[in-house]
């Protein structure tokens, strides 16, 4: 074959290939739009910074498949090259608009489930609901959303063929839940039986009765004490011990999860020690995407993503953060944590739920707003350490 045949058959392989990607990306595209409003969002021509909110929710046909274990906003900046995510612990508690005016609060995990299904609060105002609150909180008007279900999260992640993450340190969790397994009873469905009228708020005549039977069946008592402090000794299946050593760590996609959604750690555990723990991980899988070795994984990793990733970004606006990727690398990422350390403290709601509200109070976003903003701007506000009591 003569070599100008050779070039333009190799020419035509290539523009093949590229038609091909294209079209795959737009059904890519088509499958994981879906916007909030009817009117598509427009960007303006001179907007060089975005907010968009990520999510990350466990998916499947459990109870709670919509709550959020992961939510970060992230502030790109595409003059400054500048990124800043700031990971929300899922429980704090936040303010949501309703029809009749009336105060209305919830844990922040709940809000995209809310928005989504509605029940079992046909008082709350749903359109927007996510967006809005977390406005209130960062001060950031959101741009986009992106939410992907842990399935995607980890299959994205074998396809990538694993991702490297530096483990600040060691540590196990004990009570590592196990999808699919969170209403086992592992094989104690008699002496559950006996205790299940009990549980939650009880009447005196039933508090009565219950002590009763404790002091026939004194076992019955640790079982039924543990279900609620202790639920891995009343039901050891559902659970799974987890380990993690300090260093640089290869992790396939179901032990990244594992190590972004572990948080009953002594060593590392909570909502603030899994948050700093995603921002790792978000950092990690940006390092894997800008190695030359992910080109042949776009189209296997399009094809997987598809069912279980959702956004209300516009393509034109896809399009141009996908021609940001040749400057990935110079990107500075700056992680910012809310913590009961920082800007945040423990509190307990009226229905005696555990929360964590604004250091200056309930629904005063004003500190945390400002130490947001001044991070977009490269500064980074130091809080006044809180006094501790002593006894």
């Amino acid at each position: 074959m003569k070599m100008k045949n050779v070039v333009i058959v190799l020419f035509a392989i290539v523009l093949a290939a590229v038609v091909f990607f294209l079209v795959r990306l737009g059904i890519f595209y088509g499958k994981i739009y879906n916007p909030k409003n009817s009117v598509e969002k427009k960007p303006s021509v001179e907007k060089s910074s975005y907010n968009i909110l990520l999510l990350g929710y466990a998916g499947g046909t459990h109870e709670g498949t919509f709550l959020t274990d992961t939510m970060i906003v992230a502030h790109v900046d595409l003059k400054k090259k500048s990124v800043v995510l700031v990971s929300l612990p899922r429980d704090i508690w936040v303010a949501v608009p309703t029809k009749s005016g009336d105060p209305f609060h919830v844990k922040i995990n709940t809000l995209y489930e809310l928005e989504l299904l509605g029940e079992p609060f046909p008082d709350v105002v749903g359109k927007n609901l996510v967006n809005k609150t977390i406005e209130n909180i960062a001060g950031l008007p959101i741009d986009y959303f992106v939410a992907i279900d842990f399935y995607g999260f980890t299959r994205a992640m074998d396809i990538l063929g694993g991702i490297d993450v530096n483990v600040d340190k060691s540590f196990t969790d004990e009570r590592y839940p196990i999808e699919g397994k969170e209403k086992d009873l592992c094989g104690k469905d008699e002496q559950f039986t006996k205790v299940e009228k009990y549980l939650g708020d009880t009447e005196s005549t039933l508090e009565a009765e219950r002590d009763e039977l404790f002091k026939k069946e004194p076992n019955l008592k640790k079982f039924f004490t543990d279900i609620t402090d202790e639920p891995q000794n009343a039901f050891p299946c559902r659970y799974e011990k987890i380990s993690f050593a300090k260093g640089l760590a290869h992790m396939s996609g179901e032990t990244a999860l594992k190590y972004a959604r572990s948080r009953n750690s002594p060593e590392d555990g909570g909502d603030f020690g899994r948050a700093r723990r995603q921002q790792k991980v978000i950092e990690a899988t940006k390092d894997k995407v800008l190695t030359i070795g992910f080109v042949p994984k776009i189209i296997p990793l399009l094809d997987e993503l598809e069912e279980y990733i959702k956004t209300d970004m516009p393509a034109v606006q896809l399009n141009k953060f996908l021609g940001e990727n040749i400057h990935a690398n110079e990107y500075k990422i700056t992680n910012l944590v809310l913590t009961d350390n920082e800007w945040l403290k423990s509190s307990r709601s009226s229905d005696g739920q555990f929360v964590l509200i604004p250091e200056e109070g309930e629904d005063q976003w004003n500190g945390v707003k400002l130490w947001v903003k001044k991070a977009t701007e490269g500064i980074i506000i130091t809080p006044s350490p809180k006094i501790k009591p002593t006894r």
